[in-house]
């Protein structure tokens, strides 16, 4: 039997500057999924991501996937695409095994946490309280950089790296700290500034989108603080769910997410189209 990729609309292109296509996954013809494909809106033309991957239930555990997957690959290709990306959520177990004998790596996870209605209390000589506008401008740049280099260390090249973190850090901080929804902190211990903390409230959760102790106190415990104190600002705001990205490798921020009770709802993974 024969899987291939029938398309079932034309070449789309966005004004974004992105292109993509939608197509059915045939055996002999005949439709047993979908998938669809588009190239990155930051990462540029270079980089193809598959958005979906469907197999019909009657036709799935016959390798109907993994063929499709490999001929989305070979149509990212044919676009001139050098890496491939896709977003696969954590209870599709089967997925995840699926695009991992692939080839394909993990780069970060979505991860998050149900929370009680009362907020938790931060250890004694510990406090939370708003970032000044001296504080932000410097915060502002370690962050960009921080964040560019997490992708760098993970296979994006730099320059796609840096159009990321600045586009991502232009689009969510539009108004800097007076930006609506965005709560920028700075945790004290014992009067000292010790780490710093950014949350996002939104209408159906809360996201931390940077956390990070001060190097010159770390292993101190105030990781942990800092996210004690994303979750009160969480309860304060009336939101049940606290969500966060940590990337792959990560291995003291992924102890300590898993300490305080997070789970994965999300895996990203990416390929290099050889």
């Amino acid at each position: 039997m024969t899987t291939t990729l029938r398309p079932t609309e034309p070449l789309q292109h966005h004004a974004d500057g992105t292109r993509s296509r939608r197509y059915q996954v045939c055996v002999n013809s005949r439709p047993v999924g979908v998938t669809h494909l588009s190239t990155h809106p930051v990462f540029g033309p270079a980089v193809a991501r598959i958005l979906e991957l469907r197999i019909d239930e009657p036709d799935r555990g016959r390798g109907r996937g993994t063929v499709a997957a490999l001929a989305a690959e070979e149509v990212a290709r044919g676009w001139g695409c050098k890496r491939i990306e896709i977003a696969v959520p954590a209870t599709e177990e089967a997925a995840v095994r699926l695009v991992t004998a692939l080839g394909y790596v993990q780069r970060n996870r979505g991860m998050e946490k149900r929370l009680g209605t009362t907020a938790p209390e931060l250890p004694a000589g510990s406090r939370g309280r708003p970032m000044t506008e001296a504080e932000y401008g410097p915060w502002l740049e370690h962050g960009k950089a921080g964040y560019a280099q997490s992708w760098i260390d993970r296979g994006v090249p730099a320059d796609e790296a840096w159009a990321k973190s600045e586009a991502d850090h232009a689009r969510l901080l539009r108004q800097g700290p007076a930006t609506p929804g965005m709560l920028l902190s700075v945790l004290e211990h014992e009067g000292t500034p010790v780490g710093t903390l950014w949350v996002a409230v939104s209408e159906d959760q809360a996201f931390v989108y940077d956390v990070e102790a001060d190097e010159r106190f770390r292993g101190r415990g105030h990781g942990r603080s800092l996210m004690l104190l994303a979750e009160a600002q969480a309860v304060a705001a009336g939101k049940q769910v606290l969500g966060l990205n940590v990337f792959a490798g990560n291995t003291p921020a992924e102890r300590l997410y898993d300490s305080l009770g997070y789970r994965p709802v999300l895996y990203a993974l990416y390929k290099e189209l050889l």
